[in-house]
């Protein structure tokens, strides 16, 4: 197929590469013209604009975004459907918040452009691996589109999985779901670390549970690769940031009167993690100090 890629990130970089590998033909465009570049080594042909991208496919033109949430995504969108014509698809393959992609289905319907909200997930991994698809919007330009998605994905590794917003809103949770799996890991890895009696080999623990352990798990071989490379983690800073996807997902649990204790509680200690010192743990250690006599460290 002929498509239009917008957003040639490290996940996007890649994302062409596999489609170029699996015979599709590629018009890429980025703001960072060393990027363009890159993709036209690989197979890609160059546009140094939005409209040069839009010009060089033939109707009906399909477009793959894959900038960043919010602004970027939201900007990128609306000049694109200036440019575009009745019958062109136009794909957010981003980490949109699944309420805008709803809206932005049903501004560009007014048009007569298709949607679609595809849920993307296998990080960097995804060029050899694959990548996960979840895709939401009208099942019909799903379906023509599916060459497109089953090039990138895996066996299996795509899916349908409803209306428009769908398919965001799948990958929120899913990231959700991600942030409550890296903090058991964490927090189970941390405990190990701290029993100093035992002298444990974290590389080694990690390699074991993942042969025929419930908990084995592509996290875990990278928690295996990560221990190898640095025992103890000296090199990293314990700082943690948040795409958004947890927070929306915590947001929608409220919303939706569903308890999701664990999800919330790993996001907040993401939270923890940016803090050189807790102003809470002080309030705490102030109050023991005055109603027990309790010794605090100055």
């Amino acid at each position: 197929m002929n498509i239009g890629f917008v957003g040639l990130g490290k996940m996007g970089q890649n994302m062409v590469e596999r489609l170029l590998k699996g015979g599709h033909k590629i018009v890429a465009f980025d703001l960072n013209r060393e990027a363009v570049k890159a993709a036209k080594r690989k197979g890609a042909i160059p546009a140094k604009s939005l409209q040069e991208l839009v010009n060089k496919l033939k109707t009906p033109r399909a477009i793959w975004i894959m900038v960043p949430s919010g602004e970027p995504t939201e900007n990128t969108i609306t000049a694109l459907a200036i440019l575009l014509t009745k019958g062109d698809i136009v794909i957010d393959g981003g980490n949109s918040f699944y309420k805008d992609s709803i809206r932005r289905a049903q501004e560009l319907e007014r048009m007569g452009i298709f949607f679609l909200d595809v849920g993307t997930s296998g990080g960097i991994w995804g060029l050899k691996i694959g990548y996960c698809l979840m895709i939401g919007g009208q099942e019909s330009v799903f379906e023509e589109m599916e060459p497109v998605f089953k090039t990138l994905a895996p066996k299996d590794g795509y899916a349908y999985v409803g209306n428009s917003g769908a398919g965001h809103f799948v990958k929120m949770v899913h990231n959700g779901i991600e942030y409550a799996l890296l903090q058991a890991y964490a927090e189970g890895f941390e405990v190990m670390e701290a029993k100093k009696k035992f002298d444990l080999q974290l590389a080694q623990i990690a390699h074991l549970w993942n042969q025929g352990s419930v908990i084995r798990s592509w996290l875990l071989e990278l928690a295996e690769d990560a221990f190898k490379k640095d025992a103890h983690l000296n090199s990293i800073q314990g700082y943690v940031e948040d795409s958004g996807e947890g927070r929306w997902t915590v947001a929608e649990a409220i919303e939706e009167n569903v308890p999701a204790p664990i999800i919330t509680m790993s996001l907040l200690q993401r939270f923890r993690s940016r803090q050189k010192e807790s102003f809470s743990a002080k309030v705490i250690a102030a109050l023991r100090n005055l109603f027990g006599g309790h010794p605090f460290k100055k």
